[in-house]
């Protein structure tokens, strides 16, 4: 079986369109996981929701930018670390259409799968078992840790039997194996410093291959849009989530 792995979309609806149509055009991927943050940074959200609820074919989690816009729209306790996005997730929230929101509030943090007879871990990021069901304002996912395979090994040493852990939520490229697990994040989907969006492409029918690939596409009309939608905290948005590209 052959699957397919996206992970921080975060509004960003052309590098979306560009790996669907990537993947479609590939023909073999029985199945994609994607692994939180759809919402925020970004702002096509309404369109980002309904090209992936409107498939079949994808399993979702939540992030926690998707559940910190959550909280905001249900008036619930918002996390006093992300105060910094406050504004900017109150905007998303605001402009997100509830239903979709209601779609999002039910959909799991977690999937583990048993796939070709291996076990399988689809996560935002590490979340400790003690917080497995806390509120987003609890911050149940963990700190980022730099990544290495040390680190990441200790990380996740409560899933040490599994042999595949896919996650985002760190936007950069993740992958480190030992000679029981594979650390897998493809890198944010939407977020990226240059006009790729990469996703991963994995086969498990006889032993565990893992391919990440960068699909380019043309991203400077979206990158135009924060100014022409007054996105908030669009200066810093551009600058550290897509490495200033309008200025070079």
């Amino acid at each position: 079986m052959r699957i397919a792995v996206l992970t921080d979309i975060h509004g960003n609806l052309p590098a979306l369109k560009a790996v669907l149509e990537d993947i479609d055009k590939r023909g073999d991927i029985e199945h994609i996981y994607c692994l939180g943050d759809m919402l925020a940074i970004g702002y096509e959200t309404d369109r980002v929701l309904e090209l992936l609820f409107g498939r079949d074919d994808i399993s979702m989690i939540t992030g926690n930018h998707d559940e910190a816009v959550l909280a905001l729209s249900r008036q619930e306790t918002y996390p006093k670390s992300h105060q910094n996005e406050r504004a900017h997730h109150q905007w998303i929230a605001d402009r997100t259409d509830p239903d979709y929101l209601d779609r999002i509030r039910n959909l799991p943090r977690q999937i583990t799968k048993h796939i070709e007879g291996r076990t399988v871990l689809f996560t935002h990021y590490h979340i400790h078992p003690d917080k497995a069901d806390a509120h987003i304002s609890e911050d149940p996912f963990s700190r980022i840790v730099k990544p290495t395979l040390e680190n990441l090994e200790l990380l996740f040493q409560e899933q040490s039997n599994i042999e595949l852990i896919c996650f985002g939520h760190h936007h950069p490229l993740h992958h480190f194996r030992n000679n029981r697990s594979i650390f897998l994040n493809p890198g944010s989907l939407g977020c990226q410093p240059k006009p790729v969006a990469p996703y991963a492409r994995i086969d498990l029918e006889k032993e565990i291959r893992t391919e990440v690939i960068e699909v380019p596409y043309d991203n400077r009309s979206f990158l135009e849009g924060y100014k022409k939608f007054a996105v908030p905290e669009q200066d810093i948005i551009l600058k550290i989530f897509h490495g200033g590209q309008l200025q070079k």
